[in-house]
């Protein structure tokens, strides 16, 4: 009866251990107007130490690119493309090439003309981290941003 108990108490952590859903990267979204017909969106992402997220600018044949596509509305155009600091820049073993990728945090901007009062940006951001042991499949999150 005790090995059983002990067998079940066992299963129960081996369980609870490998159901941890690993969440490295946590968004947050924010926006600013620059004048009565445009505004800047920011786009950040925290990481996790240890781990890092990749820039929007890889080659062919890397990691998943951090992207973003922003749903069209009447309320406001995009100015351009997301722009994003220098990143840094590493050969990685796992892709055979230099990657660009961010630490710690990072902000991406994406300045908009504003054509109505009041606008509230959605989209979807996809990105992909790695770790010095492991890649985490892609991730899609959608956003929603008010302008005021």
């Amino acid at each position: 009866m005790k090995n059983l108990f002990l067998f079940a108490v066992g299963l129960f952590f081996s369980m609870t251990a490998s159901s941890q859903i690993l969440k490295p990267v946590k968004w947050s979204y924010a926006a600013k107007k620059t004048s009565k017909t445009e505004a800047t969106l920011y786009l950040k992402a925290s990481i996790e130490e240890g781990w890092h997220l990749y820039s929007q600018n890889i080659p062919d044949g890397g990691p998943v690119k951090t992207s973003f596509k922003f749903t069209p509305a009447k309320t406001y155009k995009l100015n351009g493309k997301a722009i994003e600091p220098k990143p840094i820049v590493k050969f990685e073993k796992a892709f055979d090439m230099n990657v660009g990728y961010f630490e710690n945090s990072v902000i991406f901007q994406q300045k908009i003309k504003l054509t109505g009062a009041a606008a509230t940006v959605k989209g979807t951001l996809e990105y992909m981290v790695c770790d010095d042991s492991q890649c985490l499949p892609p991730e899609t999150v959608e956003f929603s941003i008010p302008v005021k």
